[in-house]
């Protein structure tokens, strides 16, 4: 690719990273191959808070170069956006972010365009959404009273508008739209006649089938099986699990067989896609997988991280375990938490058996971060996070009802005990006073022995990966997207750093139809994951390593594999190759 292209990122994440996509925009604007072969980069987004001063306005290490929400009128961009917000009704913040890799020093600053849509002129949207109906099929109607919808189509019109004024409409610009929240501003552009914009959808997750798998009680025991009877029999979505087309997500998604490409971060994800309606049968849909992050560390590195975990559950728990267990992610139905407790249970058998112990840190949280003085208070008080309260700061409503089940599992478990952490940050100033002084969150990377993620919907999951350059184990499950990039590098070979738990494999159990399988529930489920967790049990305990030697050999391959899985691989290998094609595809 030539070093003239522009890529346009619409997002919810263009000043904090939030979730997933902030995630893949740090990896893709730290990246060579991605600098590279890029020449400019905007991120397009709303802004969505008008408080607060100027300089926070785009985030840590955010530059803002106009504004008119604060009167920073700069007369290099004014005379252009003016010709928007006075017709338009609404206000403009642009600047620059910069990204930065600590580890390579790496770091870019793309352009961040945010706009403030609360009071635009609902002519220009108006006639936006009777032309989305029009053209693409989308019934703004069913929508428009929910603002997680009306945001993002407010903001197609003006975000094509000032991308104008900036100079970012001519050839070779291709606007890529992460998820639902970037579709109206892809459809806008493909509407822009006058303009040679080219549209990638960039499928993060598919919101239709993620809602299904978490709301159904059979989860991806279900679904995945569901899904496959389903591509043989020539049935989609709509078919299978009624009509869709309430969901908003649904609506702008399914738009997406309009754009001229789609990425798609894993193969079920492709999958996924190809499920929602006939057309995606044809649609050029490519796996682009997300990059994992890679550091190169010595045995005495992670013994000392190691140590420091330890030391920690030695003060909050009062032994000093052998080996140590995580599981960091947010507090969410897909991440399938209960899991962990159900494979945990099985390894403690064990364990007893072989005087043997470990802990497990579970950092998750539904909130954001609570304030230091509250987190030391809640230790002096009653031992937080050992012990735990409902209500705020303390436990909110599904943190609560997790706890019911770690103290359960604590209760009966000798040898291992797990520490709900619902606090973001890991380190000495956010999680008191009994953590050591010189923990920081890399530490629990570093350190983990075992990094549990088994998800019944999970895209990617660059987060079940993190360990891997450090020599843990990681569990994923085989849904998960991330285990389709290392069968990729690894020709399907087995790999000692990861254990794959399978809880679709129905087993000995027979179907004859979908319509049997719609009916497998928590109890089938259950049953599967009583036989599956044990087998993942099994595998952890014969793979924990059990000296320095084994240690050693656990972060040289782990490293490898983590190399050919960067993000600089990632970008070079799959996300380039279909950006190339962008300025050759011309969607009908």
């Amino acid at each position: 690719m030539a070093n003239e292209t522009t890529v346009v990122h619409v997002t919810h994440e263009a000043v904090g990273k939030i979730g997933g996509i902030g995630a893949v925009l740090q990896g893709l604007f730290t990246c060579k191959a991605y600098l590279d072969s890029i020449k400019r980069s905007i991120i397009v987004g709303p802004l969505f808070t008008t408080e607060g001063p100027a300089s926070e306005r785009l985030g840590e290490g955010g530059e803002v170069l106009y504004s008119s929400i604060d009167g920073m009128l700069n007369p290099c961009y004014a005379p252009a956006f003016h010709k928007i917000e006075r017709p338009y009704n609404i206000g403009i913040v642009y600047g620059r972010r910069t990204f930065v890799d600590k580890q390579t020093g790496i770091k870019s600053s793309p352009e961040v365009l945010l706009i403030d849509v609360k009071h635009v002129d609902k002519t220009v949207v108006n006639e936006l959404k009777k032309r989305l109906f029009e053209e693409f099929g989308v019934r703004s109607n069913l929508y428009e009273n929910l603002w997680e919808y009306e945001q993002y189509v407010r903001l197609a019109p003006i975000a094509i508008a000032a991308l104008k004024a900036i100079g970012a409409a001519q050839n070779q610009s291709i606007v890529v739209a992460h998820e639902f929240m970037g579709m109206p501003t892809a459809l806008a552009a493909i509407l822009e006649r006058d303009c040679d914009f080219r549209t990638v959808f960039y499928a993060h997750e598919v919101a239709t089938m993620r809602r299904i798998v978490e709301e159904r009680p059979g989860h991806d025991t279900m679904f995945y099986n569901i899904i496959k009877r389903a591509h043989e029999d020539k049935l989609y979505v709509n078919e299978v699990f009624g009509d869709q087309g309430f969901y908003f997500k649904h609506a702008l998604v399914e738009a997406s067989k309009y754009c001229d490409l789609i990425c798609a971060v894993g193969d079920y994800v492709v999958d996924e896609l190809r499920f929602l309606a006939p057309e995606f049968e044809t649609v050029d849909i490519d796996t682009v997988y997300n990059g994992i992050p890679v550091y190169r560390i010595t045995v005495a590195d992670k013994l000392n991280s190691k140590q420091k975990l330890q030391l920690y559950c030695e003060k909050l728990l009062g032994y000093k375990p052998d080996f140590v267990f995580t599981h960091v992610t947010r507090l969410v139905q897909s991440k399938g938490l209960w899991r962990d407790l159900r494979v945990l249970e099985h390894i403690e058998k064990q364990f007893r058996a072989q005087g043997k112990t470990a802990v497990m840190f579970l950092l998750s949280t539904e909130t954001t971060q609570r304030r230091s003085e509250a987190i030391y208070n809640m230790e002096s008080a009653y031992n937080w996070p050992v012990a735990h309260r409902e209500g705020w700061p303390d436990l909110s409503g599904g943190e609560a009802n997790f706890y019911t089940k770690v103290q359960e599992f604590n209760a009966k478990s000798r040898n291992i005990k797990v520490v709900f952490i619902n606090q973001f940050g890991f380190r000495q100033k956010y999680c008191g006073s009994k953590m050591p002084e010189d923990m920081e969150f890399m530490d629990i990377r570093k350190g983990s022995d075992v990094e549990f993620g088994q998800s019944v919907y999970e895209p990617f999951g660059i987060a079940q990966l993190e360990p891997l350059t450090f020599g843990g184990i990681c569990v994923v499950t085989n849904v998960c997207g991330c285990l389709g990039f290392l069968r990729d590098i690894t020709d399907g070979v087995d790999v000692k750093n990861v254990i794959v738990a399978d809880y679709t494999n129905l087993e000995i159990r027979d179907y004859a139809d979908i319509e049997d399988m719609l009916e497998i529930d928590q109890s089938v489920r259950n049953q599967i994951e009583v036989s599956q967790s044990e087998k993942v049990a099994k595998e952890i305990i014969e793979r924990l390593p059990k000296d320095e030697s084994e240690i050693e050999s656990m972060i040289q391959t782990g490293y490898s594999f983590a190399q050919k899985m960067s993000w600089d691989a990632a970008v070079r290998n799959y996300l380039m190759k279909t950006l190339q094609k962008a300025p050759q595809e011309v969607h009908s």
